[in-house]
């Protein structure tokens, strides 16, 4: 395989993650040009899951059928056409149509990207090392997305912020035109009704939905944080635009770094281990949110570490779940990664809908949010120890039926 091709990779999940990070800064002053409220703004990022769970549904059995090259090429030019409306948007509505598209563009990378691992690195563990590699180097140049686009916003405005997101974007869908290789080679036709009986399988299969959802919804935890952190460290403590992105970063980079550990962690306790420590970092974090806020002691400082400390234990637990996910079916590995993304982004849609609806300046609020995002992630986290996941057992689709479902 191509020296190029993670690298390549990782800056398709990039362009189609980094617009969150980079465009939050701006949310206040985009509300002030538009004159609207605070909750229509973030309705940018919810639309944006809205589209990435629409797309994210077609890509895994299409690229199961028909490669994942082509796929992956088709969406980022959608998202890249998606990425330039945002930056031409005259008006709220156009620009929610645009994050819409670009949604659906940016699924592509995020569902077919972990399928592509999948197929060239057979070896388990060398698969999840990757991945936590991936998130490492895709979370240090995140963390420095807050910073870049806090001084875009002071620069030139918020379609600056939008407009560095496009011309990433366009990038990303010129390395892979020219240098994105095929790495599914066993092919067939697509077939609506294999494809309705493969999602059937993987819903009714409770150690799938397990591994599945338990990333998913610590995803949704931090984007609850996310989504209203420009509002909450500007308007409620009083920060800084550029204050504010610092906090940010420092949140990014708690993931970052503990990524970068992630795999000699899992050498030193193994896959069950990390899981264990991870969601129990987790599940402090989301307690000392939630009592700082009843106790009226939110700061900055004090929701940056909080929110450290879950970051911290969500990259520790996300590679070996994630991981495990797709090793459960592992002829569909396409179609399992299409329905674990499509699931993220509507649980991301609803959770964040739910945090612009309720929050109203008042940390509490979005700390509970957090805390019922984590609590229904440790939930799963119990189905999956106990129906021993971690196991190399359950690592293969012809493993025990009670194991599966």
């Amino acid at each position: 395989m191509s020296s190029a091709f993670i690298p390549v990779l990782i800056l398709s999940l990039i362009a189609c993650c980094i617009e969150v990070d980079i465009s939050v800064p701006c949310f206040p002053q985009m509300a002030r040009y538009f004159s609207v409220y605070e909750g229509i703004i973030q309705m940018t990022i919810a639309t944006n899951f809205l589209g990435f769970c629409g797309g994210a549904i077609l890509y895994g059995p299409l690229s199961d059928a028909y490669g994942r090259r082509v796929p992956m090429i088709v969406g980022n030019a959608l998202m890249t056409v998606g990425a330039f409306g945002c930056v031409f948007a005259p008006s709220i509505p156009f620009l929610l149509g645009a994050r819409l598209v670009q949604g659906l563009g940016a699924s592509a990378s995020a569902v077919i990207i972990f399928a592509m691992i999948a197929d060239v690195y057979k070896d388990k563990s060398k698969a999840a090392s990757i991945i936590g590699h991936m998130n490492a180097a895709f979370s240090i140049l995140m963390a420095l997305a807050p910073l870049v686009g806090g001084f875009i916003n002071e620069a030139v405005g918020w379609r600056g912020n939008y407009g560095i997101v496009a011309l990433i974007t366009f990038i990303a869908w010129t390395t892979l035109v020219f240098l994105l290789p095929e790495t599914h080679a066993s092919r067939m036709p697509f077939c609506l009704t294999k494809a309705r009986k493969d999602y059937s399988k993987l819903l009714k299969s409770l150690s799938f939905m397990s591994a599945s959802m338990t990333p998913s919804l610590l995803y949704a935890a931090y984007l609850s944080f996310i989504a209203q952190s420009s509002f909450l460290y500007t308007q409620t403590f009083g920060l800084t635009l550029m204050e504010y992105v610092l906090h940010q970063s420092t949140i990014v980079l708690a993931f970052s770094l503990t990524s970068l550990l992630s795999g000699k962690l899992n050498k030193i306790v193994g896959p069950l281990g990390c899981a264990l420590l991870g969601m129990t970092l987790c599940g402090i974090g989301a307690f000392l949110l939630v009592m700082a806020s009843l106790w009226g002691t939110s700061s900055p400082i004090l929701s940056t570490c909080f929110m450290g400390v879950i970051c911290m234990g969500a990259a520790m637990c996300y590679p070996v779940i994630f991981t495990k996910s797709l090793e459960i079916f592992p002829t569909i590995k396409g179609t399992a990664s299409s329905l674990i993304m499509s699931m993220r982004f509507f649980i991301c849609f609803v959770f964040v809908g739910l945090t612009g609806y309720f929050y109203n300046g008042d940390p509490l609020r979005i700390s509970l949010i957090i805390v019922c995002a984590i609590s229904l992630a440790l939930l799963f986290t119990y189905v999956l120890l106990r129906l021993k996941i971690f196991m190399p057992a359950v690592c293969c689709e012809d493993a025990p039926q009670s194991l599966q479902q």
